[in-house]
């Protein structure tokens, strides 16, 4: 029987593969450390999830909630977004509730797309950043995710020769899988390159408050003029350990805000509300988690870069995000990244997401998410120099450890 049109659009979810390995490894009980998903490991903070059994306790709790987010939710993002980036945001207009941010870039997708669209993505990219749009009916043309002239470039080309012209570009950054990170020019580049050329601009900035540098994450709402073109998306799953609680932010330009709101109007009755009324608390809330959470990931990058080479695996140390993106190893990298990730389950008891995954350009590389304890980084790293070495691969002389 022919498959369904947009279940035909879709490849295989090579991931999945990996992570199907992964749960029949652990049914048989073998232990499996998990670098593959982005799952934190982490629990909210304590006022947070006691304000959600508090507000759950209410009979009148249950009832449908607001598709777009009850105000108090919305006000408490805009507040967040005064005081961390400095950019005002009209609750009403210019902030819609998501049932996180890869629901929100979906149904964005659905409704500012027509089929045969042309829309501009990164490659490597999370695969929302692509799929979402392909199953709106749209056609991804790919440019580069490394930020830089050739960036531009390859819009500029897009622009050129695309029939039709490309109506829409999705950046995200700090990126995932690959960690890269741009400063406020690069955004004021990307809002004048989008007003040059009629594009409306889709930011996921999911990972704002995980940065190793003394410099935060910008925001390009801080670039005057964004909001004529952009909209962006935030998540509370990774700032404050609430990634199965699926609350996310789309803010910017009332247009774009106007026509995902009218989606979901017709989708869904918005998140749980007692969820609603704690995320409010977390906004509103201390913020220790942020910066605790933020020297978490910083040391579990330190010690997988530093005894991940000791094993005889250069990873680079990225600058943002609960992320690494590794090349392979270069004796192995003639495998190929499914192959590689599926011999390192296998054989080391090391889960990682092949990068593959994420686009054709992230062949040879696979990306390692710092979700796991120190303690458990370090014993990844000693099954990989063992497996590394029944591959033929020497382990480098010690050196000194990351500062």
């Amino acid at each position: 029987m022919e498959e369904f049109y947009r279940i035909r659009r879709l490849p295989p979810y090579v991931i999945a593969e990996v992570n199907a390995m992964r749960h029949a490894a652990r049914q048989r009980g073998e232990d499996v450390i998990d670098l593959g998903m982005g799952n934190p490991d982490l629990p909210p903070p304590p006022h947070v999830t006691a304000k959600l059994a508090e507000v759950a306790a209410k009979p009148d709790a249950h009832g449908y909630s607001q598709s777009r987010g009850i105000p108090g939710l919305r006000r408490a993002q805009a507040a967040y977004y005064a005081r961390r980036f400095g950019v005002e945001l009209d609750p009403e207009t210019e902030v819609v509730v998501t049932l996180g941010s890869k629901e929100g870039i979906a149904n964005l997708a659905q409704a500012i797309t027509a089929p045969g669209d042309v829309v501009l993505a990164p490659n490597p990219s999370y695969p929302i950043h692509t799929f979402g749009f392909i199953l709106a009916g749209a056609t991804i043309r790919s440019i580069p995710t490394t930020p830089g002239p050739d960036f531009f470039a390859a819009i500029e080309r897009a622009v050129r020769f695309t029939v039709p012209r490309p109506t829409v570009l999705v950046i995200g950054y700090p990126s995932n899988p690959t960690a890269e990170v741009v400063d406020l020019a690069f955004y004021r580049q990307v809002v004048d390159c989008a007003k040059a050329h009629g594009l409306w601009v889709v930011s996921d900035l999911a990972y704002a408050e995980i940065y190793f540098d003394d410099e935060p994450t910008p925001s390009i709402l801080q670039v005057p003029g964004a909001k004529d073109v952009a909209v962006e998306f935030t998540s509370m799953s990774k700032t404050y350990s609430m990634a199965g609680w699926r609350i996310g932010f789309a803010v910017g330009n009332p247009r774009l805000l106007q026509a995902l709101a009218r989606v979901k109007s017709y989708l869904d009755y918005g998140a749980f509300t007692p969820i609603q009324a704690a995320a409010v608390a977390a906004l509103n809330g201390p913020q220790d988690i942020v910066e605790a959470n933020r020297r978490l990931y910083r040391r579990r990058r330190d010690v997988l870069v530093e005894s991940f080479a000791r094993a005889g695996w250069e990873v680079p140390a990225p600058r943002a995000s609960m992320f690494c993106w590794a090349p392979l190893p270069p004796a192995l990298k003639d495998m190929g990244s499914l192959a590689f990730a599926k011999r390192l389950l296998a054989e080391a008891g090391v889960a990682v997401a092949p990068g593959v995954g994420y686009g054709e350009l992230g062949e040879g590389f696979v990306r390692l998410a710092l979700v796991e304890n120190e303690q458990r980084i370090r014993q990844a790293a000693r099954n990989i120099r063992r497996f590394l070495q029944r591959m033929g691969v020497d382990a480098p002389a010690p050196r000194a450890a990351v500062g």
